[in-house]
């Protein structure tokens, strides 16, 4: 029975382990996107249109798309809902409309 505890306290020590390691690699590939980069995730993540973001930001949708592009490179997303997981994880997702005048 003891030896069960144990182990059973090791496989969770395990996995939160591995859940940390996650994190802080996630957390260091946030780190590493540029000032504006950041800007265009949380639009992008908190559900609005690359032309919408690129309005907020004041820049083309090309040049949302281009940043979009670095970000799921960056932050090695295999997919966009990957992206939105990890941001949420971050804590990324803003509030829509919070630069409207």
């Amino acid at each position: 029975m003891l030896l069960g505890t144990v182990r059973n306290a090791i496989r969770h020590s395990e996995l939160t382990l591995r859940r940390d390691i996650e994190f802080h690699r996630v957390q260091s590939d946030f780190e590493s996107l540029s000032c504006r980069e950041r800007e265009v995730m949380a639009g992008v993540v908190s559900g609005l249109l690359n032309k919408e973001v690129g309005a907020e930001l004041g820049i083309s949708e090309i040049t949302v798309k281009m940043h979009r592009g670095s970000v799921m490179r960056k932050m090695k997303a295999d997919s966009f809902a990957h992206l939105v997981n990890m941001a949420s994880k971050l804590r990324v997702i803003r509030h829509l409309s919070t630069n409207a005048a």
